[in-house]
């Protein structure tokens, strides 16, 4: 089975949290001749950046067209637990416990064929509920570098995501989080009860190939 090299060199632990709302967003594809001005899609709204475990998460762009062509969402990077309606752009979903993190570099595009705009990227972090009889008050930030080959030395064409294996020992490692984007360099796990965590993260390919575990990084939540 064809295998690809570690998923980072290392991982790197920090207490940084960084989330964006959203703002108005222009393109326009073409340029102006000297007859017609070319059309132009406008896509706006400011998404939350953070939710509790249990609670409803929903939010709608508002987007136009200067042609009154169809239009028609996409998003990239959306969040394991919430799902996206092309028809409307709505993002929405209730995160359950093992749901808790940061998912980085969503973006929300709407497109009619020919023009297109985005929201600015944004990240959307999911805290425990409040009154949770756990203790949950760490926080720890992973970051890894992007693998670029394969184990046999070929070029990696068909990165697809990483996979983060967690637990409090090293032979105990079993919650596992999903972050299906091939560009993201890391990821925040929050609501960690105290004690040490051990972490480690693999990438995955679009056929299901995945890497040797990154050496594993600790952190000691108190």
């Amino acid at each position: 089975m064809r295998l690809i090299t570690a998923a980072s060199a290392a991982v790197l632990i920090s207490l940084a949290l960084a989330g964006c709302g959203g703002a108005d967003v222009t393109t326009n594809p073409l340029a102006e001749t000297a007859n017609e001005t070319a059309p132009t899609a406008t896509i706006s709204g400011t998404p939350a950046t953070t939710t509790t475990v249990g609670s409803n998460y929903s939010f709608t762009p508002t987007a136009s067209d200067s042609d009154g062509g169809k239009l028609t969402y996409s998003i990239s990077n959306a969040p394991t637990w919430a799902t996206f309606n092309t028809a409307t752009g709505a993002l929405s979903g209730t995160p359950k416990a093992g749901d808790t993190g940061t998912t980085f570099s969503i973006v929300i595009s709407v497109a009619d064929g020919v023009a297109h705009a985005s929201l600015p990227a944004f990240s959307l972090t999911v805290t425990a509920a409040a009154g949770s009889t756990t203790p949950t008050s760490g926080t720890a930030t992973l970051s890894w570098v992007a693998p670029t080959q394969n184990s046999d030395g070929s070029t990696i064409t068909d990165l697809a995501g990483y996979r983060i294996y967690y637990g409090n020992s090293t032979s105990s490692m079993n919650q596992t989080i999903q972050v299906a984007n091939a560009s993201a360099t890391g990821y925040v796990i929050n609501s960690l009860a105290s004690g040490i965590w051990y972490f480690t993260v693999t990438s995955y390919t679009t056929d299901g190939a995945e890497s040797a575990p990154s050496a594993v990084a600790t952190k000691t939540i108190s």
